[in-house]
């Protein structure tokens, strides 16, 4: 097909979260809208991700009893994204959010429950919540998709045909069988899969469910989605950003849009030169669970139409594991008692069970030629092994040899040919366990207050005394893993307003061009709130940005 199409009001632009709540939003306030995706699949990394939302005030929170105010969520909200951040933005976040949430609920055949504890990643921040603020999808019926099941992206890590975990069972499963809770939501896990095998009936869960429930809701609405549709630059005329420019079918098409277009096509975790660009050394494009197609076009085009960029430097970091196929991001693993990590010369440098962004900026602060953090080493020992899930591996499973291969997993009998094995000093690693295992002891982690904070403690072993996060290490065999600088996606993009506008470095509005989710420069500033702070944003600023352009918020 090539030509112009010239009966649409807005254009989107990329089919994750944010894109897919923008033309759900402009469809049902009478907008005629269009989703165009470069990929063959749609749901970007949220399809990829755990589908968490973090949204104060949400319905689900309530349904759940979860006590919350106004007055706590911006005070929090205010402590984590920080100064740099406009207060206009915080607050059109916690304006819209339940209300676009509402709206997501009413068309489209997704619920949400409350994540029952999943702490705020600073709960002990002013307004902060050890009850946590985030909410998931409830599991949803594939079938809901019909014949656009398989042009759904496929999750991050696939597990065994019928198993469907959420968020929620995640925190207990990756106990292992330590803990009562793990072994009985192990039996849930196994008995769903086995009903879902007898019944033929496929559930989606977390990120799958949520990408999954969003289309299902724009075929209702009659919103197209053309896939395999790369956008090639934004169409302008007479000042304003007026369409898209774009392929499909290897043809060239204009996309005109009387209303505006939407860019939601992700950050640009995929694009080497630009994270080479804008972001510290070492980093590349091995390392990220971003979704393939987010190699910053949005970002791109948006600047060359002269918008401002903004936290081009940063990203939505965590620790991973670099193994045979693919980055781990590591999550419950660090946070269990029996492991440490240590840098180049053998110490300990932060708390493991920290904020994952915290761990990755601590990693970057501190890196140098000298003493380098990057890759540093998580260190282990059997005790570990035996009792603990870890990157998908049950307890006492021996790890792939593969990865050993690989060198991301190194074993060995003693702490002193670990060390050797990964070239750190012999004498360093074992002052530094002796000194962490006399914390673990104790129970108090004098150099890091791992196990401090409620959030800390989310993934810890309740059972482990006297302090969840802490275990000394001493049966072995000994391991050590490699951690490197992972990410979930960049958080760097074009800067907006409360409206979503794209804005120029002079702070003037480029009229008829919006940007949300990681296109877009995060409301998070450099930190992160909570579980489900990427995803819960990125709707809430396509929501406002279809609201927007059908003339339902004033400027």
């Amino acid at each position: 097909m090539a030509g112009d199409q010239q009966d649409l009001d807005l254009v989107v632009v990329g089919s994750g979260a944010a894109g897919m709540t923008a033309a759900l939003t402009a469809a049902r306030s009478g907008l005629r809208v269009l989703v165009v995706e470069k990929t063959e699949h749609f749901g970007g990394s949220t399809a990829r991700s755990g589908g968490g939302v973090w949204l104060p005030g949400n319905a689900a929170l309530r349904k759940a009893g979860v006590a919350d105010s106004a007055a706590d969520a911006a005070a929090y909200l205010a402590h984590v994204s920080g100064a740099e951040v406009p207060d206009s933005l915080r607050s059109a976040l916690l304006e819209h959010g339940p209300a676009m949430l509402d709206l997501v609920v009413a068309h489209t055949p997704l619920r949400f429950m409350w994540v029952p504890g999943y702490s705020d990643y600073y709960p002990e921040a002013a307004g902060g919540k050890a009850s946590g603020r985030s909410v998931e999808p409830v599991l949803l019926n594939a079938s809901v998709l019909g014949a656009e099941l398989p042009n759904l992206c496929p999750p991050y890590l696939a597990g065994p045909a019928g198993i469907t975990v959420t968020q929620a069972d995640y925190r207990w499963l990756s106990l292992g069988t330590s803990h009562p809770r793990a072994v009985l939501t192990t039996a849930k896990v196994t008995a769903r899969m086995v009903a879902s095998r007898v019944t033929r009936r496929r559930l989606l869960s977390m990120g799958q469910a949520l990408a999954a429930g969003l289309r299902a809701g724009l075929a209702a609405a009659d919103v197209p989605v053309w896939l395999n549709t790369a956008m090639t630059g934004l169409h302008v005329q007479d000042g304003r950003v007026a369409g898209v420019a774009a392929t499909r079918s290897g043809a060239p098409v204009v996309l005109r849009a009387a209303r505006g277009v939407l860019l939601a096509s992700g950050g640009f975790e995929r694009n080497e030169q630009m994270r080479q660009q804008y972001q510290r050394a070492p980093v590349g494009t091995e390392w990220t669970v971003g979704a393939v197609g987010n190699t910053g076009d949005g970002i791109v085009a948006g600047r060359a139409a002269g918008g401002a960029l903004s936290l081009m430097d940063d990203a939505w970091w965590g620790p991973s594991i670099p193994l045979t196929g693919g980055p781990y991001f590591c999550l419950a693993e660090r946070s269990l008692p029996g492991c440490i990590f240590v840098n180049g010369a053998a110490e300990r440098f932060v708390n493991e069970a920290a904020p994952y962004v915290d761990a990755v900026h601590a990693m970057y602060d501190r890196h140098t030629e000298q003493n380098p953090h990057i890759p540093c080493w998580m260190i282990a020992d059997q005790r570990y092994r035996n009792r603990y899930v870890f990157a998908g591996m049950p307890p006492r499973k021996p790890l792939p040899r593969r990865w050993s291969r690989a060198g991301a997993v190194v074993r060995a009998d003693t702490l002193a040919g670990l060390a050797e094995s990964i070239g750190i000093p012999a004498d360093g690693l074992a002052k530094t366990v002796q000194k962490f295992n006399s914390f673990a002891e104790a129970g108090q982690d004098q150099d890091f207050g791992r196990g401090d904070s409620a959030y800390d403690r989310y993934y810890g072993d309740p059972r482990n005394r006297p302090n969840p996060n802490l275990a000394p290490l001493a049966q072995p065999p000994f391991y050590a893993i490699k951690i490197v600088p992972g990410d979930l996606g960049t958080k760097g993009g074009l800067v907006t307003d409360a409206r979503a506008r794209v804005l120029r470095d002079d702070g003037s509005v480029i009229d008829g061009l919006y940007a949300a989710g990681n296109a877009s420069s995060a409301v998070m500033g450099h930190s992160y709130a909570g579980a489900g702070a990427t995803i819960g944003p990125a709707m809430t600023f396509g929501y406002i940005a279809a609201l927007h352009a059908a003339g339902l918020l004033p400027d």
